[in-house]
């Protein structure tokens, strides 16, 4: 029985992630059950298990009437698991240090689907190594249950940590590294190679990201892959400023399966690498090019070939894209449900036409910034586009509050209205809010309220 009770004492507790300088947790006699913590830095800490009985009387009296107060205490595991499923990873730790039945609870394989970690100071590093290695006791080196790791703004996430999820976790589903621009290609390589069943990547701000390949060469040159692919159906590489033509050639070539894919402020981007991307991905749904200065009208007609599968584009403040581009989008992606076009400033009416009686199932549309744009393009979009819902013209300067009440006048279901730095009247605002009740406007009319 003793060695029983010692091999349960000296089970791993959970990972702590401290907060700097934090203190660890006091035990009846008064001395710290946590190793010390470095000084300035957040760390994963292990700590034994909650001891299973209290010696002294007077502890036990109080114990026993703190247990009496504690109502959560008479709540089912079932419940306890339920409401443990709404903490955040750290969280989820400190209440394992609360007592043996929480301890168990708390590492109730259904809670560990999903690790999250934030903050810029925390080590994630060794926080991930250590609940990997906890997580991996019932079955050694493989953590099976885990499908998510989020660690978004983790400056201090660097390569090791993403080894560590690459080597432990084949079952992963979902990683997003947002804003971690320590982490490089090497360490992408390997998630993406060790997991098959990744579908969804964020590495939006990782600086050092030009590749997603099952290839060590991030080369245009493409090794054979032997009838291999990436399952990758979501990639968001935002920010990434030094993604190429070459690097999104790789990518398509190894990522066909995607349906959705951002490549905001990827200034380096050009129609070519666009006409890579249709030639592998043609089951994309979403794509945003926002920002990317070199896309042109010629990159507008290699998206329209993605036809009736587009539903969502964003092509914000491309300077290159005119009626021309808007036009092809237009006459093949007749499904689009989402188009983005602040800050174009080659868009006029005659795009607005033709995108209004080609794609009249469109529900969001943003032509802010678009001075050429008047009250003639609201006309057509009020007369063939009825399911719009958002609509955007911030600073549309040849705007009035005549064309705004053509639009209210036959799109009911607007629910979103910016109207902001454009010359319209309190009247016309009136007569907005009046058709469209559950309409949000958005304006800088000081009158108007």
């Amino acid at each position: 029985d003793s060695d029983l009770s010692m091999r349960t004492l000296s089970t791993p507790s959970p990972a702590l992630i401290f907060p700097p300088n934090s203190h660890g947790f006091q035990n009846g006699r008064g001395s710290s059950t946590s190793s010390s913590s470095v000084t300035g830095e957040t760390v994963a800490m292990v700590h034994s298990p909650p001891p299973t009985r209290l010696t002294h009387p007077l502890i036990r009296l109080a114990a026993k009437h703190q247990k009496e107060q504690a109502n959560i205490d008479r709540l089912p595991d079932h419940s306890m698991i339920q409401i443990f499923s709404f903490l955040p990873t750290n969280q989820l730790c400190r209440c394992a240090r609360v007592c043996r039945r929480w301890y168990n609870l708390a590492w109730d394989p259904r809670l560990w689907r999903t690790i999250r970690l934030t903050g810029e100071t925390i080590n994630v590093d060794r926080a991930l190594k250590v609940l990997t290695r906890r997580l991996c006791q019932d079955t050694p080196n493989v953590c099976l249950m885990l499908e998510t790791v989020i660690v978004s703004g983790c400056r201090r996430l660097t390569d090791r940590g993403l080894y560590t999820i690459a080597q432990c976790c084949p079952e992963l589903r979902r990683l997003e590294v947002s804003g971690c621009y320590n982490i490089s290609n090497e360490a992408v390589f390997d998630v993406v190679s060790l997991c098959p069943n990744l579908e969804h990547l964020d590495v939006s701000g990782c600086s050092k990201v030009t590749c997603i390949s099952l290839t060590r060469e991030a080369s245009i040159k493409l090794s054979p892959l032997h009838g291999k692919q990436i399952s990758i159906r979501y990639l968001d590489m935002t920010d990434c400023f030094v993604l190429e033509d070459e690097g999104l050639h790789t990518i398509a070539a190894h990522c066909t399966q995607l349906t959705h894919l951002y490549l905001r402020r990827c200034v380096r981007i050009t129609d070519e690498g666009l006409r890579y991307l249709m030639i592998y991905c043609t089951s994309i749904k979403e794509l945003s090019v926002s920002d990317c200065r070199f896309v042109s009208d010629f990159g507008m007609r290699e998206i329209a070939k993605l036809e009736s599968r587009l539903r969502y584009l964003s092509i914000a403040h491309c300077g290159r894209i005119t009626d021309v581009g808007i036009r092809y989008i237009a006459k093949y992606c007749s499904k689009l449900r989402y188009l983005n076009a602040r800050g174009c400033e080659g868009i006029t009416d005659h795009g607005v036409e033709y995108l209004a009686k080609n794609c009249t199932k469109l529900k969001s549309l943003d032509i802010g910034k678009c001075p050429l744009v008047s009250d003639t393009g609201l006309e057509f979009l009020a007369l063939n586009c009825f399911n719009l819902k958002r609509l955007s013209l911030k600073s549309c300067e040849s705007i009035t509050g005549q064309g705004l009440q053509i639009v209210a006048a036959n799109c009911f279901d607007l629910q979103m209205l910016n109207v902001q730095d454009c010359d319209v009247s309190v009247d016309a605002l009136r007569f907005v809010k009046r058709h469209c009740k559950r309409c949000i406007i958005e304006h800088t009319n000081p009158a108007f309220f």
